[in-house]
């Protein structure tokens, strides 16, 4: 047991120190020993102390790695968000203006119906200034269905493309003595 215990701690220490002695041969060997062992001894705390440090470092530059990977994942992930917030934007700038467009487009629509509905108006007046001016005083009858039986007929003329009644002008009908007298002077021309 006492050996195993000297092999362990003394077994290494004690070889290389007596390979020394017997290379250098010294003058006083035991005071070489003495001095060589307190040397080994510094020197095997000091490579423990160096081990440490070394473990150490690589802790700490595995840290920085996995730091610095941190903060390039997060680099790109900003990245990332600020690309997709400009899209974004953009979709939105983009849907803004099709908005506009299509607001633009509807009003230009609306225009050009107001207009063709003026110029219909306009010229449905003029037809019927002129049929007015032909014709003497008719007022044309439409079919009425069951709902348009009780409305009157200012209510039915106000539908679109209805004849404007208001300004149906009247003339004067001739008397049945006139009538008369146009004939007889038609009788004596002849």
């Amino acid at each position: 047991m006492e050996s195993r215990y000297l092999r362990k701690f003394l077994g290494r220490c004690l070889s290389q120190a007596l390979a020394e002695i017997v290379k250098f041969q010294p003058a006083d060997p035991i005071e070489y020993l003495a001095f060589w062992l307190y040397k080994y001894q510094k020197n095997m705390v000091a490579e423990e102390l160096r081990q440490r440090e070394l473990a150490q470092l690589q802790q700490e530059q595995e840290l920085a790695r996995m730091e610095q990977e941190m903060l390039k994942q997060l680099k790109e992930e900003e990245l990332l968000f600020q690309q997709q917030q400009l899209e974004l934007e953009l979709q939105e700038k983009e849907r803004q203006r099709l908005e506009e467009l299509e607001k633009q487009r509807l009003e230009m629509e609306m225009q050009e119906r107001e207009r063709l509905m003026l110029e219909e108006l306009e010229k449905s007046e003029y037809e019927e200034d002129q049929s007015g001016e032909e014709e003497e005083n008719i007022v044309e009858t439409t079919p009425v269905e069951g709902d348009d039986l009780n409305k009157t007929l200012a209510e039915i003329s106000d539908r679109y493309g209805a004849p404007n009644l208001s300004r149906v002008e009247e003339l004067e009908e001739p008397t049945l003595s006139e009538v008369a007298l146009d004939y007889d002077r038609e009788d004596k021309d002849q």
